[in-house]
């Protein structure tokens, strides 16, 4: 693959990470609530779950799941329950941890979580990437030119949501938001539920 064409495709990457929607929601929410290492947690599991069906799009299992009505439909239903359950727990919330800039293994593992459900109950994912990578991929491509294109639509989405957080992070109006943190979790767990119910009303009508 050459360096013009990896760059297109790195451009179209970035394009469609950094489009707003709900796993901006919960990045910055985590990032917000508990503290710099869970927010990049969530933005690396996102990332994994982009890589995951990048993968599956050059398996071709992506274009089953696009192309079954009943399995879209069940993963986005499954998505829309995800979001409603991470607004639960954001109208939960006390407000922030008290270790901003750290954050113990559980939450990194939840961060970890979070992120990747976003993005595997999300199967719009899929239909983006078949249709991303039908304009790239080319039959001689080779295993090791197929493996760069999946790490590079993984890459750019942890790498975009990471600036994200690291921004922030070091930002004074983070902190007024944190000041908030009650009035803000509330507002994110709107956009989440708000976000549900289109999904679900799209998947019913």
């Amino acid at each position: 693959m050459s360096f013009t064409l990896w760059l297109t495709l790195a451009g179209v990457c970035l394009a469609g990470a950094v489009s707003p929607g709900p796993s901006l929601a919960v990045v910055v929410n985590a990032a917000l609530r508990r503290g710099k290492a869970a927010g990049l947690a969530v933005a690396w599991g996102h990332a994994l779950g982009v890589a995951l069906y990048a993968l599956l799009t050059i398996l071709g299992v992506a274009a089953l799941i696009a192309a079954a009505p009943a399995l879209f439909t069940a993963i986005q239903l499954a998505g829309a329950m995800y979001l409603i359950y991470l607004a639960t727990g954001m109208l939960a919330s006390s407000g922030p941890t008290t270790n901003r800039d750290g954050a113990g293994q559980g939450a990194r593992v939840r961060g970890l979580t979070d992120g990747f459900s976003i993005a595997f109950f999300n199967p719009k994912l899929a239909v983006f990437m078949l249709a991303l990578f039908s304009q790239f991929v080319r039959p001689d491509f080779s295993s090791q030119a197929l493996a760069v294109m999946v790490a590079t639509a993984g890459m750019i989405d942890g790498l975009w949501y990471s600036v994200v957080v690291l921004l922030l992070s070091g930002s004074r109006g983070a902190d007024a938001l944190r000041g908030h943190s009650a009035q803000v979790d509330r507002i994110f767990a709107a956009i989440l539920i708000a976000l549900a119910g289109y999904i679900i009303i799209g998947v019913l009508a």
